[in-house]
């Protein structure tokens, strides 16, 4: 079968494009019609260019491959992975174990999770259809583990439960440690495994698909914006989810849609939000822009890529360099710092003067802020009551201050009120003898 390997070289593009159409080919067209074919796939000319962090196209519905670079390379997913907890939080619902309405608890274990999280105190409840917009909108993590404990009955059970359904879906590439991709050695994926599973999102579950594409939410007074700054920025941008932490860089799996053509762009390990953005932006776009007359049926799928193995590549060096802590904070909108170019199936130039950021603009909102709550119905004092109170403030106790309350002359003191004199009477007179 087709390995990523076909889509590289970086010598003698032409060449490079030949060979990428003969093993293509010859992994899903009959040793006869091969040869009549190749005559065909040389005109394809595809040209490639060496780049360190993955990056996958692929037509949703189709599952074909428009684009396509170390997508079965293993990467650390960070909070894509609750994309993953997500489909089997819906499988649940699917099955029956749980409902939207049921509630789940913030346990000890889920309020100590680091940021990115909503920072309920232990016990705080949430229903699972307002867990799933915190976890999706915020990539709360303490929700994440909550949702987690509600759905599986425990953590380790839920886990499991997402490796499993991990190999139901053929996703070779994935292990999962925890539900909220926060650092672990043991979570790991490829761009090739991500898109799989975003098709099974898509395809087995559309009732859920607006999830995704939420760009705020509200709770009380507070609005909390997406992560994902495609959403209302990129005409036809339908959601997903980002990522980070310093091992992976900044993750992002996009969808877009225009008309009857649904694009799904990932990029694994760029060096800022807004690099993910913008170049997922273009990705989006030249796969919006591709044409099926050349390549036609043979393309490769999404799922004939074949998952290399090894350790996953480690962005901290690069993306973090000592500045940043090992959390899976991803408010981070830096500037560019690279541009690239990609090896494609199939897809011609946009042009020089197309970038990511040019694709970008602000479009009326798609939806107002969507309103979450915690507890069974929207509730102020529920609200007010899921946070833990502020600490106390401390008094500082200086030598200045402490000298200054030993020595200091105290003031006089009040005197006493002034007692009225006692009453004299008038002598009375003896009486005679």
């Amino acid at each position: 079968m087709l390995k990523l390997s076909s889509f590289r070289t970086l010598r003698h593009p032409r060449r490079a494009g030949l060979a990428f159409a003969r093993r293509a080919l010859g992994a899903l067209i009959p040793g006869s019609v091969l040869l009549g074919s190749l005559a065909l796939a040389a005109t394809i000319g595809l040209t490639a260019t060496a780049h360190a962090t993955p990056k996958l196209v692929i037509e949703i519905d189709s599952g074909k491959v428009l684009l396509a670079e170390d997508a079965t390379k293993p990467w650390y997913p960070a909070s894509v992975t609750k994309l993953m907890t997500a489909y089997v939080t819906f499988k649940a619902l699917r099955a029956g174990r749980v409902t939207p309405e049921t509630l789940i608890t913030m346990t000890p274990e889920a309020a100590a999770q680091e940021p990115s999280k909503m920072g309920f105190k232990i016990g705080t409840q949430i229903t699972i259809d307002n867990a799933l917009k915190m976890m999706l909108v915020k990539s709360a993590n303490d929700i994440a583990i909550a949702l987690a404990q509600g759905v599986g009955g425990s953590l380790p059970g839920f886990v499991e439960e997402m490796n499993f359904t991990a190999r139901e879906l053929g996703m070779d590439g994935t292990h999962y440690d925890n539900p909220n991709g926060l650092p672990s050695p043991g979570q790991i994926t490829t761009a090739r495994d991500l898109a799989v599973l975003a098709r099974a999102i898509y395809t087995e579950f559309p009732e859920r698909a607006k999830l995704f594409s939420i760009p705020a939410i509200k709770l009380g007074s507070r609005v909390i914006r997406n992560y994902n700054k495609l959403i209302d920025r990129y005409p036809g941008a339908e959601g997903m989810k980002t990522g980070f932490i310093c091992a992976s860089g900044f993750n992002l799996v996009a969808s877009a849609k225009r008309g009857d053509k649904r694009i799904l762009a990932i990029v694994l390990g760029t060096n800022s939000g807004r690099e993910r953005t913008e170049e997922a932006a273009l990705l989006l776009e030249k796969g919006f822009q591709h044409s099926w007359k050349i390549f036609g049926a043979v393309a490769p799928t999404v799922d004939s890529l074949r998952n290399e193995g090894g350790p996953p590549t480690d962005m901290r060096a690069q993306v973090c360099g000592g500045k940043r802590k090992n959390t899976a904070s991803e408010d981070d909108d830096g500037d560019s710092s690279s541009s690239s170019s990609f090896v494609a199936a199939g897809m011609g130039s946009l042009g020089d003067n197309v970038t990511g950021a040019s694709l970008l603009q602000n479009l009326p909102p798609s939806m107002p802020p969507v309103d979450v709550w915690v507890g069974p119905y929207p509730s102020d004092d529920a609200l007010a009551e899921a946070y833990p109170a502020p600490p106390a403030k401390k008094t500082v106790t200086t030598k200045k201050t402490k000298a200054l309350a030993t020595t200091a002359p105290r003031p006089p003191a009040k005197p006493l009120p002034r007692q009225a004199p006692a009453p004299t009477y008038p002598a009375v007179p003896a009486p005679p003898k």
